[in-house]
């Protein structure tokens, strides 16, 4: 008898029902196609081959887990039906409430105001407080795990809809020494291991490490481990290593060690003249600041700590050799003198002709100036407070550090720059940052580093291991641990190599008054327009940084009717009991007796009466600006 249309769609319902249910049983996707290499028992790591579209994270799932959620699911609808079926009198008189509710429904959505706002504050808190805890996990997929996963699946013989978390287990801290990556391999080992571990070398940037391979069993992996790696600690107190810090150059200071204890130093005379320190809050900025300069005073270098903090380097206080200027108008005036002092320095080279010994040109200057993103506005800002009619909109002093940094290979003059975003912006453009051909970068961020050393890619991840950074050189990153000198051995190593050689010192030079509402700055000399008179210049004629062009006055320019003091009030000569009566407003005396006593920085005596002994005017206040614990009465820009 011939079967009907009706009898085969019937057998075809019926077969594709049966097939239906088998898959369900089975865990497998009820469309029948398989994506993934999922049985009943175990996870999926890889799409399968000619598999298109979208893989979702159920394909990857084992059929006995696929089962349950099925099985639990289907149970909670029979239990709703029956519960329906159950309750109809229940839900009838809900029906009725929420009838009521409509009629009244002001009332209604007034108390339910209350709840709502609670709910959404709830919900935004919660969804704030999850974007928080999961954004270096979606950092990591993003920059790391994505990238690399698009490398590798075509050498694996993957299919490219794999979810890469399958099969790369890569941990959040892969840079610290410890941590280890783990990386599934398909059964089938038809790929070039050289080439794959080429890739996971290159997308992850890693460095000093070893590929332990393990194709044995149904599951093939590969573990990457850090191998040549600097050291976890590297102290100045280990005599090894003090040993080494000796026999440094003293133009190529250390700075600390990389992989296998080998030295990380850069030589400011043949390789980098400036180096550039970006880092976040705690990431050692003011420590490897202080690894260099105590390396470079105990070869007899002058340093010029240039720090709005006040307090970032206690250890250099009252050093021989250290100028510390913590307030913006002696920062100011510092550089300009700095800016003076690298002219001379040019003028006495082209004296000195080709083949001179470069230490003729003076000793080695050392400008340490930190929070440049802080320093650079209170400098604009100070510049734009005591400018007068005629001057240049651009500060003086940033000009002089401009200049410093465009020929201070030659003049012996380096600068130290410390900053937590070393922007084009904040260090006066993109050609000033090219300056800087060494830069030390640690707790950077992506971003920090394709700003700072966009020709070393891909960029190595930050680590958290304390004292650890790159330093970047010659298109190469080296990671290192510095050099760890604490405030005690800093301070001890500064003092003990030879003191610096003679030489002019840059003596600060004001270019204004300052105005009416600002307090009087140390330091003041008479404006470069006005004539010195005869005792002036026969007081220059005795002053060797004067005769030798530092000062900014000049002697030939026309005289004019404004009549110049001979003495001002910072010249004065005056005790501690009348400075802090009639110059040192909110200083006591037993502050200024505690100071004397206490502090290394407080200036020396310029003179005795009777008994007392006296102090200048302007050294008094000079240190009472520059001092940790701010005074009343210092430049204030606010």
């Amino acid at each position: 008898m011939a079967r009907t249309k009706f009898d085969k769609q019937v057998d075809e319902s019926a077969d594709t029902f049966a097939r239906g249910i088998a898959r369900m049983l089975a865990g497998r996707d009820l469309d029948g196609v398989r994506r993934t290499d999922a049985t009943f028992w175990r996870s999926g790591t890889r799409v399968l081959p000619k598999v298109e579209g979208k893989v979702r994270r159920r394909s990857y799932k084992p059929g006995w887990r696929r089962l349950s959620f099925r099985l639990a699911l289907g149970g909670g609808v029979a239990e709703s039906g029956y519960l329906t079926t159950r309750d109809l009198d229940a839900t009838r008189e809900t029906l009725r409430e929420l009838t009521e509710l409509w009629e009244n429904r002001e009332t209604a959505l007034a108390a339910l105001e209350p709840a709502g706002i609670g709910a959404a504050s709830v919900l935004t808190v919660g969804t704030a407080t999850y974007m928080v805890l999961t954004r270096e996990r979606r950092e990591l997929m993003r920059e790391w795990v994505g990238p690399l996963h698009d490398a590798l699946h075509q050498p694996l013989g993957l299919a490219e809809q794999t979810d890469p978390r399958r099969y790369l287990h890569i941990p959040k801290n892969f840079t610290d020494d410890d941590a280890q990556i783990r990386i599934d391999l398909p059964t089938r080992l038809g790929f070039s291991r050289d080439v794959v571990a080429d890739l996971i070398t290159q997308k992850l940037a890693l460095q000093g490490v070893t590929f332990s391979w393990h194709p044995e069993g149904r599951k093939p992996y590969v573990l990457v481990k850090k191998t040549r790696k600097p050291p976890a600690l590297s102290l100045f107190k280990d005599p090894k290593t003090r040993d080494l810090v000796a026999k440094a150059k003293e133009s190529a200071p250390i700075i600390g060690f990389g992989a296998g204890g080998r030295i990380v130093s850069v030589d400011l005379d043949a390789e980098s003249p400036h180096i550039l320190v970006n880092a976040s809050t705690g990431g050692g900025k003011s420590v490897t600041l202080r690894c260099i300069a105590c390396q470079m005073l105990h070869h007899g270098s002058r340093v010029f700590v240039l720090d709005t903090k006040r307090i970032s380097h206690p250890w250099a206080r009252g050093l021989p050799g250290v100028t510390y200027c913590a307030d913006v108008a002696d920062i100011h005036d510092q550089l300009i003198a700095l800016g003076i002092e690298g002219r001379r320095r040019t003028r006495v080279a082209d004296d000195l002709g080709i083949g001179a010994d470069p230490k003729d040109i003076g000793p080695r200057l050392l400008i340490l100036l930190e929070e440049v993103n802080a320093t650079m506005k209170q400098l604009a800002r100070y510049w734009e407070k005591i400018r007068e009619s005629g001057d240049p909109k651009a500060s003086p002093a940033l000009d002089a550090l401009n200049e410093i940094l465009y020929m201070g290979r030659q003049l012996r003059m380096h600068v130290l720059l410390v900053a937590q975003s070393a922007t084009a912006r904040a260090l006066g453009g993109p050609e000033v940052r090219e300056q800087f051909s060494t830069r030390i970068l640690a707790r950077y961020s992506v971003n920090a580093w394709r700003m700072l050393a966009p020709e070393v890619h891909p960029a190595p991840k930050a680590t958290k291991q304390p004292g650890r950074a790159q330093v970047v050189s010659g298109g190469s990153a080296r990671e290192t641990q510095i050099l760890f000198f604490t405030e005690a051995e800093a301070r001890e190593w500064a003092t003990t190599g030879k003191q610096a050689t003679d030489g002019p010192v840059p003596v600060p030079v004001q270019l204004h008054k300052p105005p009416a509402d600002t307090p009087p700055s140390t330091g003041e000399l008479p404006p470069a327009s006005e004539p010195p008179t005869d005792e002036d210049r026969s007081a220059d004629s005795r002053n060797p940084a004067t005769a030798s062009g530092e000062l900014a006055a000049d002697a030939t320019a026309p005289p004019l009717a404004i009549p110049v003091p001979a003495v001002v009030d910072e010249d004065l000569a005056v005790g501690l009991r009348e400075a802090a009566e009639h110059h040192l407003p909110g200083i006591t005396l037993a502050a200024l007796r505690f100071a004397r006593a206490n502090d290394p920085t407080f200036p020396g005596p310029a003179g005795k009466r009777g008994a007392e002994l006296l102090y200048q005017v302007r050294d008094l206040k000079k240190w009472a600006r520059n001092r940790p614990r701010a005074a009343t009465g210092i430049t204030d820009l606010d």
